[in-house]
């Protein structure tokens, strides 16, 4: 399953256990996402010049990017609290009443995996994120009456790796939209270092490139992958990471110089093998992998996109030549009508 996989961006209980030492605090010491880093600076600036509360946010973007982050440096940063919950924690109206009447004025409330809210739960938000106001329903039938409470006024952070599974009046609610980009294999270097600071790891800049190159531009990834190649170091090495050492680690743990797997693999060489380079349908992939349609959109093929492996068409997934050209495979001469990419 994507959850089990070394390379997986889902959240592991080993990842839970490290992240928080590894998060960073201040947007200064953020590395990465310099655009989204840039506006909300300004966001933050802005409202703690004019003493009010940030806007609320919607982040999105692959899991593992570092949106929880984000929301914890949001909140550092306008100096209130951070409340953390999710979408799926939150199955009824009750349970965001209690969450929203106990939050102080300019606190942050983050909501993970917003699209799994379920539509009883954002009626209620509704009125909560424009109006600060709680309405709450007393009683049943003829005697039930409507009664209005105040909220101070908070920040709303969401975060979802699903933007196209919001409801509009909910996702047009949000003033601040930012998207998080998978990280470039020098901004994940400079993250596998700092972290390898904090962890007391000895690495040099040749073997954090490596574990970044590996890392599917991913922070969790990376730190995971540092982690597995810290215990090999220690016991095959004399607990330095260098070049080789990092090159042989990952070797063993079957994960290639471009980060891939022996479930992408697998996904790339049947998509050519089997269906001629396609265009396949997204349930038949998901089928053939043992995963659901959203996991094989969320977790796959986001990378595989990003390296120019695949691409989406009116008419499924097409593999492309640098696919072929990595697994050395001849590329086919594409003949016969242009498929139309997707937007």
């Amino acid at each position: 399953m994507a959850d089990e996989r070394l390379i997986s961006s889902s959240m592991h209980e080993d990842d839970a256990k490290n992240e928080y030492s590894l998060r960073p605090h201040f947007l200064g010491e953020y590395i990465g996402q310099d655009v989204v880093k840039e506006h909300m600076q300004i966001y933050i600036e802005a409202a703690k010049n004019r003493g009010e509360s940030l806007d609320h946010a919607l982040l999105y973007g692959p899991p593992g990017l570092g949106k929880t982050t984000l929301a914890g440096i949001i909140a550092n940063e306008m100096g209130v609290s951070l409340r953390v919950t999710s979408g799926p924690a939150i199955s009824h109206a009750g349970d965001l009443a209690a969450l929203l009447t106990n939050v102080s004025p300019g606190d942050v409330l983050f909501i993970d995996e917003i699209h799994r809210l379920n539509a009883s739960v954002e009626e209620v938000l509704y009125p909560a994120m424009e109006d600060y106001a709680l309405d709450i329903i007393i009683g049943k039938g003829p005697s039930a009456r409507s009664i209005r409470l105040d909220l101070p006024k908070f920040t709303l952070i969401g975060a979802t790796t699903r933007m196209g599974m919001l409801s509009s009046p909910l996702r047009d609610r949000f003033g601040i939209k930012e998207q998080l980009d998978l990280y470039s294999a020098e901004a994940l270097k400079e993250i596998i270092i700092r972290s390898a600071d904090i962890l007391h790891i000895e690495i040099d800049e040749e073997g954090a490139l490596e574990i970044a190159s590996r890392s599917r531009g991913t922070p969790r990834i990376a730190n995971r992958l540092l982690r597995r190649v810290r215990d090999f170091s220690q016991v095959k090495r004399r607990g330095i990471i260098d070049l080789e050492t990092a090159q042989s680690a990952l070797e063993m743990l079957a994960i290639d110089e471009l980060g891939l797997d022996a479930v992408d693999l697998k996904m790339l060489y049947a998509m050519i093998d089997i269906f001629k380079g396609g265009p396949v349908g997204l349930d038949t992939i998901a089928a053939y992998t043992g995963e659901d349609a959203g996991t094989v959109e969320d977790v796959y093929e986001p990378y595989l996109l990003k390296l120019g492996f695949i691409a989406r068409t009116s008419r499924g997934r097409i593999v492309l030549p640098p696919a072929y050209e990595h697994l050395d495979l001849p590329v086919p001469v594409q003949q016969g009508q242009q498929l139309k990419l997707e937007v």
